[in-house]
């Protein structure tokens, strides 16, 4: 709201106050503050109803119908948890309050369905040959391949634009016009797409060289063009920003169980033994947010792959991090994860 003082009230109001903050504001809402703007509660059309039914009079403290203890979020909250927050509870106005307890503004159902928009770039991978996906890729580049009724990067740039980022950049290497054929220049998916060209392959980040000197210059997010994701890319880069990362890399945990009881020992004398033992690794998703200072350092044409090109970043002060997702992920690199992404598509509702 532009002025969320319009459904302030104070603890000396009446519930008639109320009722015209609630029908002004036209939240369904009022907030009840002390003179410090300290939340003491909220009143909804359904208190003051419930009130009334209880013989409560209009002339009535709101105080007496008011929720002492209603739903908050921080200043600063990301908008996907309040989301979260408003559904598992059913609101539709969040108080947004400091750490001392005092209103500094309100947050609405209808304000956070708004669709987002982004001005960062978006760069997938769509170069590869998919030798491993063969005959399938005989005349038909990997990330073209359909997945359900969609090529699998059209399902990436759909998941990207209901996210909000719209500036997208696709490098091609392996029959690149079937990719130029099918997006034109995005207008029809409402992004815009400008496409760069590896002459020859330059490894996973070696086209970052060849991105226009002109893109914006905000933290890029990088994807490889063969996965089906529905990993949550505003999360993401939001976490890379308040992590005040050089870099960050999406990954996910994988589980490897050893299907034998495993022994220790030391000088043939048993130290110990585990039954079938649980290992968890973090591995690479091929998902990457990467400040613009990274991408204007790699040379044009030069090959390099990104866990190079990080490990330079470290190696240079820059601070790398992680991004632990738990969304589904499917890197498509055999036929078997083409045959289960086909099985998958229908049960994640991506079609």
């Amino acid at each position: 709201m532009k002025d969320w003082r319009t459904i302030r009230l104070t603890p000396e109001a009446t519930i008639r106050d109320a009722m015209r903050a609630i029908d002004e504001g036209a939240t369904g809402i009022a907030l009840v503050c002390g003179a410090d703007d300290t939340l003491l509660g909220t009143v909804s059309d359904g208190d003051v109803r419930r009130g009334l039914l209880a013989d409560r009079e209009m002339a009535d403290p709101v105080t007496t119908v008011a929720n002492p203890r209603p739903r908050t979020a921080p200043v600063g909250a990301d908008r996907l948890e309040m989301l979260d927050l408003m559904r598992a509870h059913g609101v539709t106005l969040l108080p947004l309050v400091d750490g001392t307890g005092r209103v500094r503004g309100v947050q609405t159902l209808s304000r956070l369905l708004e669709r987002p928009h982004f001005d960062n770039p978006v760069f997938i991978m769509a170069g590869g040959f998919g030798t491993r996906l063969h005959p399938l890729t005989a005349d038909t580049p990997k990330p073209m391949l359909k997945v359900g009724d969609k090529p699998m990067l059209e399902h990436l740039v759909r998941r990207f634009v209901r996210h909000g980022f719209t500036n997208l950049y696709i490098s091609t290497h392996y029959l690149p016009e079937k990719i130029r054929d099918h997006f034109g220049d995005g207008s029809d998916f409402g992004v815009r797409i400008t496409y760069v060209h590896e002459e020859t392959p330059l490894g996973t980040g070696g086209a970052l060289g060849l991105l226009p000197p002109d893109i914006a210059k905000l933290p890029l997010l990088m994807i490889n063009g063969d996965v089906l994701t529905n990993v949550d890319f505003t999360r993401l880069l939001r976490h890379h920003e308040q992590q005040q990362f050089a870099a960050t890399m999406c990954v996910r945990e994988y589980e490897y169980q050893v299907p034998y009881g495993v022994v220790q020992s030391d000088n043939d004398v048993v130290t110990g033994m585990t039954e079938k033992p649980v290992h968890r690794y973090h591995v690479n998703t091929g998902i990457y947010v990467l400040d613009p200072e990274i991408v204007a350092g790699v040379v044009p044409g030069t090959r390099i792959d990104m866990p190079t090109l990080l490990e330079r970043v470290a190696d240079d002060g820059g601070k790398v991090g992680i991004y632990s997702s738990f969304d589904y992920w499917l890197d498509i690199g055999r036929i078997d994860d083409y045959e289960r992404a086909q099985q998958d598509i229908g049960i994640l509702g991506m079609t």
